[in-house]
C-alpha cells in the first residue's frame, strides 16, 4: 500500500524558501497524480499545487503561482514543492496526497502523509 512521508517544513522569515519533498514507499508513484494541500488554524484544507501522472501538467493556486513550483522524481520516487519568496500567509501544515484520478478535486485523494509545518515569520 502507497505511504507517504512529507518532509522539509520549518520556520522561515518572510521573503525565504523551503523545498518540501513527499516520499513514497509501498509502490511506484509512477502511475498517481500528486498534489500538495495545507491547512492553516481555524481555515478548511486547501489545494496548492498538483502534478499529474501522465503528462506532468501542473496546477497551482493563484495565491501561490510564481512563487512554487512542483516537481517529481519518478527514480526517487519522490514529489518537491520548492517554495520562494514566503508570506506569512503561507503558514500551514503542508500536506501531500495521491490519486489515481484526475487529481482536481480533494475527495479523489485517497493516499495522505502526515504533514509538515511550515511557518513564515519575522
Amino acid at each position: 500500500q502507497l505511504q507517504l512521508v512529507e518532509s522539509g517544513g520549518g520556520l522561515v522569515q518572510p521573503g525565504g524558501s523551503l523545498r518540501l519533498s513527499c516520499a513514497a514507499s509501498g509502490t511506484t508513484l509512477d502511475y498517481y497524480t500528486i498534489g500538495w494541500f495545507r491547512q492553516a488554524p481555524g481555515k478548511e484544507r486547501e489545494g496548492v499545487s498538483y502534478i499529474s501522472s501522465t503528462d506532468g501538467t501542473t496546477y497551482y493556486r493563484s495565491s501561490v503561482r510564481g512563487r512554487f513550483t512542483i516537481s517529481r522524481d519518478n527514480a526517487k520516487n519522490t514529489v518537491y514543492l520548492q517554495m520562494n519568496s514566503l508570506k506569512p500567509e503561507d503558514t500551514a501544515v503542508y500536506y501531500c496526497a495521491a490519486t489515481t484520478g484526475s487529481g482536481t478535486v480533494i475527495p479523489e485523494y485517497h493516499y495522505w502523509g502526515q504533514g509538515t509545518q511550515v511557518t513564515v515569520s519575522s
